[in-house]
């Protein structure tokens, strides 16, 4: 794998030959707390990655001993402040947690399959995370909770928004009424995530094989069924299907299409070539 060029203090961007990238909180030490920093490195590596027609899907994983404890406290207290108008630091406290909202929808607007591999806890900002991902994977040892409640906090970076999608409206609403860590078992239960590993090494091991097979399919194809999905789940089913008609009519003709067509009949694998 190759490391990426530009430096980031909070993450690391890994790129591979297979159309594979790796996006890395690398603040073990830390307990990858999220800091002013880590917002905006995510924002941008995502969109720096979302630009680069060599990467097919992404898999977001931590270093450490868990994947992060959300919320650095210290940013916490910062974003309260301190104005002589009210009025002022309220629109500065609405500016700010938009920018942070912001910096989570770029994976879910991310043109490349995200897949999120969490081990040990992941709390708070980091549930916020994880649901912006197309689908998740976990170890044995993972722990969830929408940590906020506990901090009279009212969780405001996307989980109160998208968790219910993944998980239904009960489970939504318990694990954020309790604050409390739910292992595992429930989240591969509830569908929070897809697929549960032993081990970390395990886990990854295995979403990088998983993910080469999906960067083996047409890249055109991959960002479209995203685009579509994405779409649908922001509008009824009729809007939806009209999305669809229209969206194939424009993209369906494509070389990608000949070549699937062409290796089929060949009896042999298909050789997709990005031109994105």
């Amino acid at each position: 794998m190759e490391q990426g060029t530009s430096k980031y203090t909070c993450v690391r961007l890994v790129k591979s030959s297979d159309g594979v990238a790796e996006v890395i909180l690398s603040r073990g030490e830390k307990l990858n707390t999220m800091t002013p920093a880590f917002f905006d490195e995510i924002g941008q590596v995502f969109q720096r990655i979302s630009k680069d027609p060599s990467i097919r899907v992404v898999i977001l994983w931590a270093e450490g001993k868990i994947f992060s404890a959300g919320l650095d406290m210290k940013e916490a207290a910062s974003l309260m402040g301190e104005s002589s108008c009210q009025a002022s630091a309220n629109m500065a406290l609405y500016e700010r947690i938009r920018h942070l909202q912001q910096s989570f929808d770029s994976i879910r607007t991310c043109k490349q399959v995200v897949i999120g591999a969490i081990h040990g806890k992941c709390i708070g900002g980091a549930v916020d995370l994880i649901t912006a991902c197309d689908f998740c994977v976990c170890t044995e040892d993972a722990e969830f909770s929408v940590r906020e409640t506990k901090i009279a906090i009212v969780a405001d970076l996307g989980t109160l928004q998208r968790l219910h999608r993944i998980i239904g409206r009960g489970a939504t609403r318990e694990i954020c009424f309790t604050g409390d860590n739910y292992g595992s078992d429930w989240a591969l239960k509830n569908k929070l995530v897809n697929h549960v590993y032993k081990t970390k090494d395990q886990m990854l091991e295995t979403t990088r094989k998983f993910a080469q097979s999906i960067a083996s399919n047409s890249p055109l194809t991959l960002r479209g069924v995203k685009h579509v999905l994405n779409y649908s789940e922001d509008h009824n089913l009729q809007d939806s299907l009209e999305h669809i008609a229209l969206y194939n009519s424009a993209f369906l003709k494509s070389e990608d299409l000949q070549e699937a067509m062409m290796s089929f009949l060949e009896k042999r694998p298909p050789k997709f070539v990005s031109k994105l």
